[in-house]
């Protein structure tokens, strides 16, 4: 830390209630979940993110909500959090403060990540592998939550609310869309902006089309084997914030570019759904780096196998899978689709590998805390719902076992796993539905 850049800052107990840093007028109130760790540390960094100025401890828990409040703490304040408690992976458990972490609440993100061998909480290239403990400091080389703005996230938004009967369904890539399109100026072209310029959304008007599905677009990190190359992860399907608009995406507008963009499409009459990936996260498996999840809470929020906790049930085949099973890690995913409806205006989200979000411990569950909480939330009852009906995880794979609300892609034959759902379908006698996106039976 440098000292030369301390602040003095005061911390009140503050409030559990609202999950993330939330500035109120006067003060930040900061809250974040941790079931086993034994203490959490704010980390207060200078405006261009290059120093810490100051760790103050969260001086209270309530029940496994650590928080504080921090008065004259305003926006654009960048932050993250260090998080001390046991470091035994074999036990699940792999806290380490020398790795700051992301909140998962933040909306915007300052600085992008690095391979930086300091990212992870083990010593890269030791014989223990990740048993050895790593205790280089990784806040150089990764980016820093920023306390937003509330006016930049009025939760005001309104959907379009256009039945089914009529969707014609047009899924993009907000870069691919529009990057070489010779009527979208240059400066927009493949970003939000772009996306939703008077050129583009003529073609999508010309075409009939009513709804706009868009490949992920919440905050990604790209997978080491692709940095290493000096590639990045195009499509998008490994989150780390699932409250914040992917950057790489910003146009003129920044941030706010990302509302302007569904308004727009909005008043050509066109709804905005997202592919979403709450089933995994961007960390990886047990030789991942500690990011975020991880460092806060791994037993938590990481599906863990029985006997072998060192290890994660990789069901999506990406290295880790969420545990939507436990309550803070659902409410997460709640909260991040209500956010995106009130404050973004989204019409609705496309479940990528939605089996993963309805295992229990016991298996697929139709009756399972994700189901149940999207059939009973107000917020979410008026948008649209899709489901990818496949992982890789073990047993059969049913497409008619999603809530009536929510329909189902229909498996493309020769795509991997949902053409052997097709496959036993048909010798099953199985109903699908009508091609295209349909509804569960």
């Amino acid at each position: 830390m440098n000292d030369q850049c301390r602040v003095a800052l005061e911390i009140a107990p503050g409030s559990p209630h609202h999950l993330g840093a939330h500035f109120d007028g006067d003060g930040t109130n900061f809250a974040v979940f941790s079931d086993n760790a034994t203490q959490v540390k704010l980390c207060i960094f200078s405006a261009d993110g290059l120093h810490e100025l100051q760790r103050i401890d969260l001086p209270e828990r309530t029940g496994s909500v650590w928080h504080g409040y921090v008065p004259g703490l305003k926006p654009g304040t960048l932050y993250g959090y260090r998080v001390e408690g046991p470091y035994t992976p074999e036990n699940g458990h792999r806290f380490n403060p020398n790795k700051l972490l992301l909140d998962p609440y933040t909306r915007e993100f300052h600085g992008v990540f690095s391979e930086h061998p300091s990212t992870f909480g083990y010593q890269v290239g030791s014989p223990q592998v990740d048993l050895s403990f790593d205790d280089r400091d990784s806040a150089p080389h990764v980016p820093k939550s920023v306390v937003s703005d509330p006016q930049s996230f009025p939760l005001d938004a309104k959907t379009l609310g256009r039945g089914w009967d009529d969707a014609f369904c047009y899924e993009a890539h907000v870069k691919g869309a529009t990057k070489l399109h010779p009527a979208v100026s240059e400066t927009l072209r493949g970003t939000y902006d772009g996306l939703s310029s008077p050129a583009f959304l003529e073609h999508l008007t010309r075409l009939g089309v009513t709804t706009v599905e868009l490949l992920p677009v919440q905050a990604l990190k790209s997978e080491g084997a692709l940095q290493a190359r000096s590639l990045v992860n195009y499509w998008g399907y490994n989150t780390i914030g699932f409250f914040a608009p992917e950057p790489r995406y910003f146009g003129p507008s920044g941030i706010l570019g990302f509302r302007a963009m569904v308004d727009r499409f909005h008043k050509a009459g066109i709804e905005v759904i997202l592919d979403v990936v709450y089933n995994h996260s961007g960390e990886g498996d047990h030789l991942g780096p500690t990011l975020s999840f991880r460092g806060l809470d791994n037993a938590s929020y990481y599906r863990l196998l029985d006997g072998q906790r060192r290890y994660y049930v990789n069901d999506t085949g990406c290295g880790n899978t969420l545990n939507v099973s436990h309550p803070f890690v659902l409410r997460m995913i709640m909260d991040s689709l209500r956010f995106w409806v009130q404050a973004m205006g989204v019409d609705g989200f496309r479940f990528d590998l939605a089996v993963s979000l309805c295992r229990e411990r016991h298996g697929f569950d139709i009756h399972g805390g994700f189901l149940d909480s999207l059939r009973q939330d107000p917020v979410l009852a008026g948008v649209k719902l899709i489901a990818e009906p496949w992982d890789v995880g073990p047993g059969d794979i049913s497409l008619a076992n999603f809530h009536p609300f929510c329909r189902v892609e229909r498996p493309v034959p020769g795509y991997g796993p949902p053409f052997l759902a097709w496959r036993r379908a048909q010798r099953t006698g199985s109903r699908l539905g009508a091609p295209g996106v349909c509804r569960s039976l």
